[in-house]
């Protein structure tokens, strides 16, 4: 169980103008701002659930997941993880917990593979045995048998990113923080992350929290969404609820006669002869109503539905809370 209560995190940033005069300036005298990165967030997460944490950038994700894998101190607030708190008990909340920065790697630059994952064992102290077993099950699951061996700094990003997550996993962590972990992969490896991250949830109940850009993932992945803007939770939700509550469809049909007055009541987004695109709510109820319409006063040779697009949903999100 995750329980965060009114994180708060504040930073202070040095600025200045270019140029050498300025630069001098600024050794006698610098100009400060104070960024509010989390403004009293609080959410629970319980065990074994999958969430997408999203926002634009600069609203407060990856501090949120520094914070809760200890590796930074909130100015004011609580968390309690597993009965810890993750800042103050990290060496134990550290033992139970995997997290991957897409930006980032765990992995020894210029050493196999395989040496990065013996070094994380008796970093993590994990027994030989139970070692062995999850070093054999990653490497199934993610197909890592042909690059144990190769040094990190000769894999291509997909690679590295299998092998990441396949790191954060050797000591059976019951929570995992994925900071943009499918970041410039190609649809192979991003299908190939998705799946695994399903399977470990599924069969391992290993809570999961996932920031990303890419909708897909969230799609693909979250059970519920969390969205951030300006420090603060916005949005708190599925992605069924979204898609109701901002998703919008359409229904786009050919036809070769009718009479198009007939569909005044409809909302028509395009228009061309012989063409017409109909907005619909995006749930199953409206679009079927809409079909019908359309049915009755059209001759109709062809029919395509779309559905609510994830990614237009979440910019109008980002237009109505301002972020």
């Amino acid at each position: 169980m995750i329980t965060v209560s009114q994180l708060s995190k504040r930073f202070v940033v040095s600025r200045r103008k270019s140029g050498l005069k300025q630069a001098t300036k600024s050794l006698f005298h610098r100009e400060r701002e104070f960024v509010q990165a989390l403004d009293n967030v609080s959410f629970t997460i319980p065990d074994g659930q999958v969430v997408g944490y999203i926002g634009p950038n600069g609203a407060g994700k990856s501090t949120t997941v520094k914070i809760l894998s200890g590796i930074l101190t909130p100015d004011s607030g609580e968390c309690d993880i597993n009965g810890r708190t993750p800042w103050k008990q990290r060496r134990e909340h550290v033992a139970e917990m995997g997290v991957v920065f897409g930006q980032r790697s765990q992995l020894w630059w210029d050493v196999p593979v395989g040496d990065s994952f013996d070094l994380l064992r008796d970093i993590y102290r994990v027994p030989e045995n139970r070692y062995r077993a999850n070093v054999a099950e990653l490497t199934e699951r993610l197909q890592l048998e042909e690059i144990l061996r190769t040094p990190a700094r000769q894999l291509s990003l997909g690679q590295r990113m299998r092998c990441e997550i396949a790191a954060s996993l050797l000591h059976d962590p019951k929570v995992l923080f994925l900071d943009e972990p499918t970041i410039g992969l190609d649809a192979v490896s991003k299908l190939a992350v998705r799946d695994f991250i399903r399977e470990i949830n599924r069969d391992r109940g290993v809570t999961v929290i996932l920031t990303t850009h890419d909708m897909q993932d969230i799609e693909a992945l979250a059970q519920r969404i969390l969205l951030i803007g300006k420090g603060r939770v916005l949005l708190d939700g599925t992605l069924e609820q979204l898609k109701q509550q901002y998703g919008r469809g359409s229904v786009t049909v050919s036809y070769s006669g009718g009479e198009v007055q007939k569909l005044s009541e409809l909302e028509i987004v395009e228009q061309e002869p012989g063409r017409l695109t109909v907005s619909t709510d995006g749930s199953r109820e409206d679009t079927a109503r809409v079909i019908a319409q359309l049915t009755a006063a059209l001759s109709i040779t062809d029919i395509s539905v779309k559905g609510p697009d994830a990614e237009e949903m979440v910019v109008s999100l980002y237009r109505e809370y301002r972020v």
